[in-house]
């Protein structure tokens, strides 16, 4: 694999273990980002802690953390005993458990990894680990200190290898029921039920990752190279937003919208053309860059 081990350690299931390493599964490294620059000068600025109440910048051996347990009132922590407080890691995935692999709610997913053999000689156990996984179709729950900190890890058999997904720690996932707790108990039936099951219907799909491309980035990307080329930026047509009033009328519309794309298309989606946008938004971050 030519991208660069982010953790080394060992996968650890009862007596068995076997050497691993953790690649990084997603970045953002390919998107636009910009600079921050004096608008006079043209020069880059640079970021600086300051005092807040006398204003003089504080260097960095003098700034330290500081925990607020009351208005203007902190614990304060120094570096070395920030260190002695971080858990020790022995660099092992240890699993602690296996489930059902849909028994899992996503909103804990927090970071993707690749985990594969750290070498030759821990190929075969690694197989026996990833093939028994698959076999029972279930995910382990493992636990390792990751970066410092003590992290659970949910384990999933994929093509050659395993997924890793480091989870939030309940603590950090807001309540569902706080969330939908002003949401009134409803139901939806008779036609407009039926339409609403026909527009899904008339929609299902797959889920193609390369079929949805970052608008956003693709614009910012466009926007440089125009600037680049001295041409005239237009600003996009925005389509009015309009309120809607009758919403039975609104599922019908959106139906018969539904069915006409379906007839226009031949029943059948294709992403070349997508792939192709794609393709030319990538080549505009190049020509940017």
């Amino acid at each position: 694999m030519a991208a660069r081990a982010v953790w080394k350690g060992y996968l650890q299931v009862a007596e068995l273990s076997c050497g691993v390493a953790l690649y990084a599964a997603a970045s953002t490294s390919e998107r636009i980002s910009f600079n921050i620059l004096n608008r006079k000068t043209g020069n880059r600025v640079q970021r600086q802690y300051v005092d807040e109440e006398t204003g003089k910048p504080v260097e960095r051996d003098d700034q330290v953390k500081g925990y607020e347990v009351a208005d203007n009132q902190y614990v304060v922590l120094e570096p070395d005993e920030i260190a002695e407080a971080v858990p020790q890691g022995d660099k092992t995935l240890s699993v602690d458990t296996f489930l059902s692999c849909p028994n899992i709610d996503t909103v804990y997913f927090d970071k993707p990894y690749y985990v594969a053999p750290a070498d030759e000689a821990a190929e075969q156990a690694f197989a026996v680990i990833r093939e028994g996984m698959r076999a029972k179709n279930v995910a382990a729950l493992a636990r390792a200190v990751l970066f410092r900190r003590v992290r659970t890890v949910l384990l999933r058999a994929q093509g050659p290898g395993l997924i890793a997904n480091t989870l939030n720690f309940d603590y950090e996932v807001r309540s569902a029921r706080e969330a939908f707790s002003d949401i009134p108990e409803m139901t939806i039936k008779g036609e407009m039920l039926d339409l609403a099951k026909h527009i899904i219907n008339t929609k299902k799909g797959e889920f193609k990752p390369d079929e949805y491309d970052d608008r956003y980035d693709a614009a910012l990307a466009e926007l440089v190279k125009a600037k680049m080329e001295g041409r005239e930026i237009k600003a996009p047509e925005r389509k009015p937003q309009g309120k809607v009033i009758d919403l039975m009328e609104a599922l019908r519309q959106s139906a018969a919208a539904t069915d006409a794309a379906g007839k226009k298309s031949g029943g059948k989606k294709t992403s070349s053309s997508k792939r192709s946008a794609k393709g030319g938004q990538a080549e505009q971050r190049k020509k940017a860059s």
